[in-house]
């Protein structure tokens, strides 16, 4: 069982939702950047998804835009970014990592050689945006032989045939993505988001995780209410943003903190539904 699925098992045994935490691999420099990630599951972290900068993420909103491009600036790569993930994996064995990144930078490697050294970094699945089900056997095929999830995303626009194309060969869960847009500019409608997911559910039995739009850790509760697992990006790193200049340890304390508001409350849900 891949440490993605032991997560979530153990989350549905307990009855809770998990939280998800998003940080740009080298924002806003290479040693802050490996301190938070190496702080995200003592703020609790369930899974972690881990950004790996690019120039020009299309998907993205004007946060976590700038979070890849002041990476970027001080020498963030994917060789670094792999190279935290194999740092991180001394000191942690059991926090699923998730790669989120844009296709361009695997396909200079080698989508082989990435997995290869995705597999060997230890990070457990993969998010590629602007890689469509129709065009990612490429990448999806090679992960798949090394165990590596592929994770795929809906939104509110794909339809019942679409989404049946995007079930094939997902693995790992369900990104939902709650708004029609990029991260971070507008907020979701909780009704709307559980209409989606009741849509969805009735099509597969992989765990849906819910992100864009979730800034608040009032809105991380909601999500947590009907969703697997929340997603928060932006405002984590907005916090970064906020705090450069402040010192490796202001920052980290500030991450963290924000963190641990998010992660209570989304635990605080699955909580009382323990107690229900």
């Amino acid at each position: 069982m891949s440490r993605i699925a032991q997560r979530f098992a153990e989350l549905k045994a307990q009855g809770r939702a998990a939280f998800v935490p998003f940080i740009t691999a080298g924002d806003p420099d290479l040693e802050i950047s490996r301190a938070i990630l190496h702080a995200l599951p003592g703020a609790g972290a369930d899974l972690i998804e881990l950004g790996m900068p690019f120039s020009d993420p299309m998907a993205d909103g004007p946060a976590v835009q700038a979070s890849s491009l002041r990476a970027l600036k001080a020498g963030g790569s994917m060789a670094r970014t792999l190279e935290m993930v194999r740092a991180f994996r001394k000191h942690d064995t059991k926090t699923p990592i998730v790669l989120m990144g844009y296709y361009n930078p695997i396909h200079a490697m080698g989508a082989g050689e990435f997995v290869k050294q995705v597999v060997a970094a230890g990070a457990d699945g993969l998010i590629i945006v602007d890689l469509p089900p129709e065009e990612d056997a490429v990448l999806q095929a090679p992960a798949k032989a090394a165990g590596i999830d592929a994770i795929r995303l809906v939104t509110p626009t794909t339809h019942d045939v679409r989404l049946a194309k995007v079930l094939d060969g997902a693995s790992g869960f369900l990104y939902y993505v709650s708004i029609a847009g990029v991260t971070g500019t507008k907020s979701f409608a909780a009704s709307d988001v559980k209409a989606a997911l009741a849509r969805i559910r009735k099509a597969t039995a992989l765990p849906i995780a819910v992100g864009f739009g979730i800034k608040t850790p009032a809105q991380a509760g909601e999500i947590a209410r009907i969703a697997d697992a929340a997603v928060v990006g932006s405002a984590i790193v907005s916090a970064i943003a906020d705090n450069q200049g402040a010192g490796r340890d202001k920052i980290v304390t500030k991450v963290t903190e924000l963190c641990r508001a998010l992660a209570d409350s989304t635990h605080a849900v699955a909580d009382a539904k323990v107690r229900a």
